[in-house]
């Protein structure tokens, strides 16, 4: 820092004084004692009356993290794995979540599931999303089909996009750039660049919203190899929403959303002229109806998905749409009894040789106990309704207790709970070894654990899973999908930690150990460490320092068809933040892999080393 600004800083901090120092700190202490869940009981409830351990990733930490894409954030949170994530930009080959896999990790964006019909695991791309939309993410994870229905096995990925400020116009603007390098060759070229503008506002009971947002990368090799040829990467997305308050008792909101994803890749360990175009697009409606202890929610949405793919093998295409509608009553009994009573309605449609789809009807109901004296108990039922297979039926028991101490609380929980995940179109009737006679797979999760909570300052937890797969979905030895007889069973355990002594310093870390049973555990991590410091170096500048460990695991190597141990690595990253203009304009610096460690994620394919970026965000 250039000795001027140093001495800026030290006369803001010094002309503000203890007074607002402490203000500060009461506002902390307040937001943190008061902070709310909402994705495991869909009730905005303290934490300590959760029986989870959610994990909520806010506005404040995407701001503070720009630059970086939702797969590299989710990734630096406990007991989730996405591999591809540090690697370049347009490869993510896997949510896995408590040893999981990816489809049994569901996203949810504004209250409505997303898939993709036509893929083979049916999970959403993550490389589809920007933060620049998104205003918060909580991730539950465990078995949470009761609430949520198929592929909500391991985790709930629960995104909430930007709404319009209460302003009659206001208008946000960012950008960056940086290098996108490996290791290896440390050229320097600006090969990523990032941009996003939103425009929102409020006229009265009308509120309204536009944001767009690009991501363009370049100088990147796909696949490892002699000539490492760059593969390029571009993302664009548009994303329209409009509110109304009818009254203080009905709202209605509607929205629609375009993404265009298109990458070049390769070949296991060889250069290709391959390429993926993908678009969706997704229109949807959401409505809230309040009456006296209680409201009815609506949440529908139609969304299509369009792909296009070039490769070694030739030419492919793939069409699908989805359409959820989800409609629910909360009520609220004495302020201790809170009750959710809905029906979830999903048709997936995708054309292969032919058109081929399947509907679900899933009546469900989940109840909420708080009580006065600590004790909390989250408890529900689905009946899943295919159209293919029939019934299926998952529950959920979920109790916890709160022991209040000086400044804080000791929470036990526990939770035993089922889900299911729905074969796929492709798995039923596509053009290659489908088997219309599947049946959905199986997850039982068993949880136990304890959170420590001290006011503001503190917030330590530590819990032990237990899941078990029965009916997965594989392959006989024509290659075509059957439910496997064998069993998988995956366990482990989570600690977090955050601790914020002041206003000035916080530091956020976590483990987790895992341990998969039953088959070799490609690309899960036995260990892995995350861990994020801030210091706030004046009014106007803070830093944060992240350290990331991942420990040994398996991959396939195709050359070979043998699963390999890959070497453990560490990450370190850096990232600066300085406000030109107090709640208008800020710049920041990022770097990432300091160290420029040289590691393999995935057998044949790149990783990046290290990389600076610089951008900046303007409000008006």
């Amino acid at each position: 820092m250039k000795k001027r600004n140093l001495w800026i800083c030290t006369a803001i901090l010094a002309g503000q004084g203890l007074t607002a120092q402490d203000f500060q700190q009461d506002t902390l202490q307040l937001t943190q004692l008061n902070e709310v869940v909402v994705s495991d009981s869909r009730f905005a409830l303290k934490r300590e009356n959760s029986g989870k351990t959610v994990i909520k990733i806010s506005a404040e930490e995407l701001e503070r993290n720009q630059g970086r894409t939702v797969a590299e954030l989710i990734n630096t949170k406990s007991g989730i794995e996405i591999t591809g994530s540090r690697g370049r930009d347009g490869s993510v080959f896997g949510v896995f979540a408590r040893g999981g896999r990816g489809r049994q990790a569901l996203v949810i964006i504004d209250g409505v599931r997303v898939s993709d019909p036509s893929s083979f695991s049916q999970e959403y791309d993550l490389r589809l999303l920007s933060t620049a939309n998104i205003e918060s993410i909580e991730i539950i994870k465990g078995a949470a089909s009761t609430l949520y229905g198929t592929n909500a096995a391991t985790a709930v990925i629960n995104i909430t996009t930007k709404k319009g400020v209460e302003r009659p116009i206001s208008g946000s603007f960012r950008s960056s750039i940086g290098t996108n390098q490996t290791a290896d060759d440390t050229n320097g070229n600006l090969g990523s660049i990032t941009n996003g503008a939103s425009v929102s506002g409020q006229l009265k009971k009308f509120s309204y919203g536009v944001d767009f947002s690009n991501r363009y990368s370049s100088g990147l090799s796909a696949a490892v190899t002699p000539e490492n040829e760059e593969d390029n990467t571009s993302h664009f997305a548009t994303n329209v929403k409009l509110g109304y308050e009818f009254s203080e008792s009905f709202a209605l909101s509607v929205y629609g959303n375009q993404t265009k994803f298109t990458t070049d890749f390769d070949a296991d360990r060889m250069e290709a002229p391959n390429s993926s175009r993908v678009e969706q697009e997704r229109v949807g409606l959401a409505s809230v109806i309040n009456y006296g202890s209680g409201s009815i929610h609506v949440n529908s949405a139609y969304s299509t998905y369009d792909s296009f793919n070039v490769s070694t093998f030739g030419e492919s295409t793939s069409e699908a749409d989805n359409w959820v509608l989800d409609a629910y009553n909360k009520y609220v009994i004495d302020e201790k009894w809170h009750t959710i009573l809905g029906v979830n309605y999903i048709k997936d449609k995708a054309v292969f040789s032919s058109e081929a789809d399947f509907s679900i009807l899933d009546p469900y109901a989940n109840v909420v106990y708080v009580s006065d004296f600590g004790f909390n108990l989250n408890t529900g039922a689905r009946l899943n309704t295919h159209s293919e297979y029939g019934n299926h039926f998952v529950y959920n028991i979920n109790p916890s207790y709160a022991f209040q101490t000086q400044n804080g609380y000791v929470k036990l929980l526990g939770s035993y709970a089922t889900s299911y995940i729905t074969p796929n179109l492709i798995q039923l009737f596509g053009d290659f070894g489908a088997n219309p006679d599947l049946e959905p797979e199986e997850n039982r999760t068993l949880e136990g654990g304890v959170e420590y909570f001290v006011n503001y300052k503190l917030r330590l937890s530590t819990l032990y899973f237990n899941r078990n797969e029965k009916n997965t979905i594989g392959f006989d030895q024509n290659f075509t999908s059957i439910n496997v007889a064998d069993e998988i069973d995956a366990s482990g355990v989570e600690v977090e930690l955050s601790w914020h002594p002041s206003n000035l310093f916080s530091l956020d870390a976590n483990y987790t150990f895992t341990e998969r049973t039953g088959d070799a555990a490609i690309r899960i991590p036995k260990h892995k460490i995350n861990l994020a410091a801030g210091y706030q170096i004046c009014a106007t500048t803070n830093l944060s320092f992240t350290y990331a460990y991942t420990g040994e695991r398996f991959d396939t190597d195709f050359s070979t068809f043998s699963n390999v141990s890959l070497e453990a690595f560490s990450l370190v990253g850096l990232y600066v933040e300085h406000q030109l203009i107090p709640e208008r304009l800020k710049v920041f610096l990022n770097g990432s892999n300091l160290l420029n460690e040289d590691f393999v994620e995935v057998i044949g394919f790149t990783t990046r080393g290290r990389n600076i970026s610089a951008g900046f965000h303007l409000n008006l």
